[in-house]
Order: C-alpha cells, then sequence, then structure tokens
C-alpha cells in the first residue's frame, strides 16, 4: 500500500479540537504550502488563514477548535473543480503534519467568514475548515453526526467506475490503489456524486448531480466533491510515476438524467 492511499484511509473529518493553537512551525508550515498549490485549471484559489478569537468565528457543529482556513476563486468556468482540488491537498498535507480539518460549507455564520476572509463580490467562498489537533475523545455531537451522514460508508467501486458506457463495470485491478484513493475521497454529506467513464483510456469524470447543492453563494458544492475526487485520482497516478493530464472531450456517452460531463483525463 502507498503512503498517499495510506494517508487518505486515515484522514477522517475533524470536528473535535483539543483548544491547542497550531505550533509556530506548522502554522508556518501550512502558510508556504497553501501559497504553492497548483491545480490543473491553472485558476487561483486563494487560502486565508483566520483566527477564530479575532473574528468571532464558529461553527455550531465544531468544538475547541482555535483557527480556520478560507479559501476563495474567482468566479469562472471549473472554479468549484479547481477549487476542490487545491482545498483537498491543503487537506491532506495538514493531516501529514497531524493536523485536523473538516470541509464546512453550510454550519456556519457565511456573512461572518466571508467578510473575514475579505471575499469580493466576483469571488466564491464555498466553505472553509477549522485546523487545530485532534482532541483525544470525539464529541458526542460529532459522534451521532458521524452516524447521520454513515461518514465511515463508501459506495463500492463497481457503482462509481465504468468501462465504455454507463453501469458497466470497470475492472480497476491495474491501478486498483488509485480507484481507491478516488472512492474513499470525502464529499458533502458523503454523496459521492462523482463517476467516472473508462474509454480508450482517457478517463472521463462526471457528476451526479443532487438537489439543493447549486447556490449562488457557494457555487456547485458537488463540483467541489469532484475536485477532490479528481485530486485523489491526479496524486495516485503522479505517485506511480505516471503524467495524468485534464481535458475536456466529452465522449457523448447516454448518461441517466441528471448526470453532468465534467473533464477528462488521459494517462501517459
Amino acid at each position: 500500500m502507498s503512503n498517499l492511499l495510506e494517508l487518505i484511509k486515515e484522514r477522517k473529518s475533524v470536528r473535535t479540537y483539543d483548544a491547542r493553537p497550531l505550533s509556530a512551525e506548522h502554522q508556518s508550515e501550512l502558510e508556504a504550502y497553501a501559497k504553492a498549490i497548483r491545480n490543473p485549471f491553472e485558476i487561483p484559489v486563494e487560502f486565508v488563514m483566520l483566527d477564530a478569537k479575532e473574528h468571532g468565528l464558529s461553527s455550531p457543529v465544531l468544538a475547541g477548535e482555535t483557527e480556520y482556513v478560507a479559501a476563495k476563486v474567482k468566479k469562472q468556468p471549473n472554479a468549484e473543480v479547481a477549487y476542490g482540488y487545491s482545498f483537498e491537498k491543503l487537506v491532506l498535507h495538514a493531516k501529514s503534519l497531524g493536523i485536523g480539518t473538516v470541509f464546512i460549507g453550510g454550519t456556519m455564520k457565511r456573512e461572518l467568514f466571508e467578510k473575514a476572509a475579505n471575499v469580493q463580490a466576483d469571488e466564491l467562498m464555498p466553505c472553509v475548515s477549522p485546523l487545530g489537533y485532534p482532541a483525544a475523545k470525539r464529541s458526542l455531537k460529532e459522534v451521532m453526526m458521524r452516524k447521520g451522514v454513515k461518514a465511515d460508508t463508501r459506495l463500492k467501486a463497481e457503482q462509481l467506475f465504468f468501462k465504455d458506457s454507463w453501469g458497466n463495470p470497470l475492472a480497476t485491478a491495474e491501478l486498483s490503489d488509485v480507484f481507491e484513493m478516488v472512492r474513499l475521497a470525502p464529499s458533502a454529506v458523503n454523496k459521492q456524486p462523482w463517476r467516472i467513464v473508462e474509454i480508450d483510456g482517457v478517463y472521463h469524470f462526471y457528476e451526479k448531480k443532487d438537489k439543493g447543492y447549486d447556490k449562488e453563494a457557494t457555487g456547485d458544492l458537488q463540483k467541489i466533491d469532484i475536485g477532490i475526487a479528481l485530486c485523489h485520482f491526479m496524486m495516485g497516478l503522479e505517485d506511480l510515476g505516471k503524467q495524468p493530464e485534464v481535458s475536456f472531450v466529452n465522449p457523448g456517452i447516454e448518461v441517466p438524467q441528471g448526470v453532468e460531463y465534467v473533464l477528462s483525463v488521459s494517462v501517459s
């Protein structure tokens, strides 16, 4: 098992923190890493570290957090996918340092966070995350919340990855670790809206849309989930020494109602 797959398996959403601020070393490391993050769309995603007490920031689903990271992006095609990709890179790096995170999109006073992050009219700030050290024990509220969204369960590979046509399961043996990384990716309310169809060696990503996730204030939150899954896919391929490249070549296959083509990945 690769170190990356191990990291992805170990990463869990953290909603209960031990109230310690990040060490100066970890703070500096995360800020430097955030500035260097790039995504395949070359769309700038700006990260802003926010002191919770200084800005009066909180979320009813969290406890013990002292800091948040927000991110903002200019409104444009593929902004949400780029956002999810970039944010997940930061989340995984934080995990490698022992720092807990969780994507927060709705359970917060959005206007306070947007003001603190200085979000402009032409920008989106779909979500934020606390940054901190996990508490020794999850709060009862967190335990119940994880049960409610079935946080530790995922769809099976044959429900997510197809070959040539929709619903025809893809044999994933050659890239089994990479597809497992994608399968384990976090998503809003654990909906896992991504689907991948492989045709002639090109991997086409689709969004299985659910109602209520596409809003003016946040953009399409499920496209952020696609970006997170894409991040796992691209990083997994790069981990194997491959060179994945994003393009937009809709193969035009028949798909169910409510499914939308997003992008394609070719591998060399």
